[in-house]
């Protein structure tokens, strides 16, 4: 379950759900959040094909870590800052 009792979490199982599966906190918030508001069937449709972060380079991976706020990414290898991005 979240940290937080105060939680705005909408479906907070499919939350854990997909905490289990490897997706970050924030995407699995999003998510639950919108298959609660919009049906789980609505939310599976919507979107398009993210590449893996495998194919991305390292600056652009360091990239999106500066923009997601994360610190500590610099000495980092490619394979660590994925783990950080996927794990934030």
């Amino acid at each position: 379950m979240p940290k937080n009792k105060n939680s705005r979490l909408k479906d907070p199982e499919l939350y854990e759900s997909l905490r289990e599966d490897g997706a970050s906190e924030e995407k699995a918030a999003r998510i639950s959040n919108a298959a609660a508001r919009d049906g789980r069937s609505e939310v599976g449709h919507r979107g398009g094909a993210a590449g893996s972060y495998e194919d991305w380079t390292v600056a652009d991976l360091k990239k999106r870590a500066r923009e997601l706020g994360l610190h500590g990414y610099s000495p980092l290898t490619k394979s660590e800052v994925i783990e950080l991005l996927r794990s934030h």
